[in-house]
């Protein structure tokens, strides 16, 4: 028996990397999985790969949430998870953070998991008040990190918004919790400067556990958040980063 057996799951982000990972467990753990990304080909194929269902989203438009969140009870009849995975990376000094790249962002990673979870919230309390929605942060939403006006402000806000949906939502039996990767061997980690300029050994000398982590260790922790394993967690930050935050 699956973990998530009659389970139906929204994964966000989800045609590579983090998100992928967590589609290809939830479906091996029993979940009807819907993949969403604005990565179009790549997001079929995995979808294809997985057994699972592929939706094109792009997290910023409010009208496409509410599009989603009434195609996937109409197709599955019910909601019963959130992965909030959408996310994009900014590398660049305060200085030198444009208004526009800053704005984008914040729309991507913060504003996309406001709209996911209203519009999702909206469905499960209708369907049955009960749910899970795990929202990916970072640990740079734990503490500051260099370099990350942008990114770090859209983690932090995620971490917050985790913790009001979380008492606003508690009475209809819908958690919400946030889960903080730190350096995960995806595409994104390559985007890291210090990735591109080969100080990944120099990095991996900080953490505690020597490593870097794979996309599949994240994976489990969301899993267990999406579970009913999880049934009293609610409104937590979970760091997922070899022991970095401490």
């Amino acid at each position: 028996m699956g973990r998530l057996d009659g389970k139906v799951a929204i994964i966000t982000g989800a045609a590579r990397g983090q998100g992928k990972a967590e589609a290809q467990l939830f479906k091996r753990e029993g979940a009807d999985v819907v993949l969403t990304d604005v990565l179009d080909e790549e997001g079929k194929k995995s979808a294809d790969e997985i057994g699972a269902t592929y939706l094109s989203l792009d997290v910023r438009d409010e009208d496409a949430w509410q599009s989603l969140a009434q195609q996937v009870v109409r197709d599955h009849g019910q909601i019963d998870i959130l992965v909030n995975n959408a996310g994009v990376l900014l590398n660049a000094p305060l200085i030198d953070t444009s208004l526009e790249d800053y704005r984008r962002v914040i729309e991507i990673n913060q504003v996309g998991v406001f709209l996911g979870m209203r519009s999702v919230a909206r469905a499960m309390k209708e369907k049955g008040n009960s749910g899970s929605i795990v929202n990916i942060s970072s640990v740079a939403g734990l503490e500051g990190t260099r370099n990350s006006s942008a990114y770090g402000a859209s983690k932090w806000a995620v971490r917050g918004m985790t913790k009001v949906a979380a008492l606003e939502l508690g009475r209809f039996n819908i958690r919400v919790n946030s889960v903080h990767p730190g350096l995960i061997d995806t595409d994104m980690m390559q985007e890291l400067p210090y990735i591109q300029a080969g100080k990944l050994d120099r990095v991996v000398k900080t953490i505690p556990l020597g490593r870097t982590a794979t996309a599949d260790e994240v994976a489990q922790l969301v899993l267990f958040l999406a579970s009913d394993e999880s049934s009293y967690c609610t409104g937590s930050e979970y760091a997922v980063d070899g022991g970095v935050h401490h």
